[in-house]
């Protein structure tokens, strides 16, 4: 991407928002330029149009901030991404010697909590029966999911190379994901882009639990795709979560889709009493803290037992 000049006056946030992310472009993933090139585009940009970046208050901010949240509908986590590339945008012209009278930090945005959508287990005992019973390669990526959670772009990107039978591991090393394309001459708007992971974290190794080594054993297929058992031919995740949904509906199973496997996977680890640190580990969270926050909930029966344990301390013997 060529780097546009900034002018000599007081740029515009369109001026020193597109030289921000000209220079980011040698260092960051595709993936990363495709969601920051869109926020620009779509929210910044259009709402700031040739305002001068020294122009731009903290009114004009918060303004901002509610607009995404109301009319636009977006959720606070995507509008906090909103500002978070704002701020970068700020720090970058302050770097450049330019006047800035904002502080994106004047806006608080409120926390939402999604409810995550487990599988119950009359659900999943379903969903696993009828895997039995169709035993291909969709239904083992499904089985792998259920049984390691993995996310649905690292399944499609898994590779024989990446599973040691031997020593029972999966190594998440790549992830699979349909970006949009940059170039707008492009002949396709998209393309699948396979990758590291984003986060550190998420290149991890995951023991393979015995149930599903048998099923493995009799698919395994030297170098080449789990999913498709060819070297180049894959399985893009967009076609992974509609035959998940078919899969679904042959079961009465309503209101999933493929990350609901992630999140059942988790579930039953935290009921079987996982420890939290290799819980977070196992999924590639950056922190523990994700993984507490996200699915470690006692139930009133914990909370039951946990306060007899309480009384216990003071029954006079």
């Amino acid at each position: 991407m060529a780097k546009p000049k900034l002018s000599a006056a007081q740029p515009t946030i369109k001026e020193i928002g597109n030289q921000w992310l000209a220079e980011l472009d040698p260092v960051c993933k595709p993936s990363t330029m495709v969601k920051y090139g869109n926020q620009l585009e779509s929210h910044i940009i259009p709402y700031f149009e040739n305002k001068s970046i020294n122009e731009i208050t903290n009114e004009d901010i918060s303004t901002f901030s509610n607009r995404l949240l109301t009319e636009k509908r977006l959720s606070p986590k995507s509008t906090s991404d909103i500002l978070s590339r704002i701020k970068s945008i700020r720090r970058f012209a302050l770097n450049h010697g330019y006047e800035i009278n904002f502080v994106p930090e004047c806006v608080t945005i409120p926390q939402e909590k999604k409810d995550i959508r487990v599988l119950t287990f009359s659900e999943e005992m379903s969903l696993l029966g009828y895997l039995k019973i169709h035993p291909n390669l969709t239904s083992l990526g499904i089985l792998i999911c259920l049984f390691t959670g993995i996310r649905i772009g690292e399944l499609c990107a898994l590779m024989w190379s990446d599973i040691s039978l031997d020593e029972q591991e999966l190594y998440i090393r790549r992830t699979m994901q349909r970006l949009q394309n940059r170039d707008k001459k492009a002949e396709h708007k998209t393309y699948i882009h396979i990758d590291e992971p984003k986060s550190k974290c998420s290149i991890r190794r995951i023991p393979i639990p015995d149930n599903i080594m048998g099923s493995l054993q009799s698919a395994y297929s030297k170098d080449s795709y789990l999913l498709t058992g060819h070297r180049h031919l894959f399985v893009e995740p967009r076609t992974m979560e509609n035959r998940f949904k078919t899969i679904l509906k042959s079961c009465g199973i309503a209101h999933a889709n493929f990350h609901t496997c992630r999140h059942t996977f988790a579930t039953r680890c935290v009921e079987a009493g996982f420890d939290v640190k290799s819980l977070s580990e196992l999924l590639g969270h950056a922190n523990v803290n994700i993984t507490l926050n996200r699915y470690v909930h006692p139930t009133m029966q914990l909370k039951r037992e946990n306060m007899k344990k309480l009384s216990q301390l003071f029954v006079v013997k």
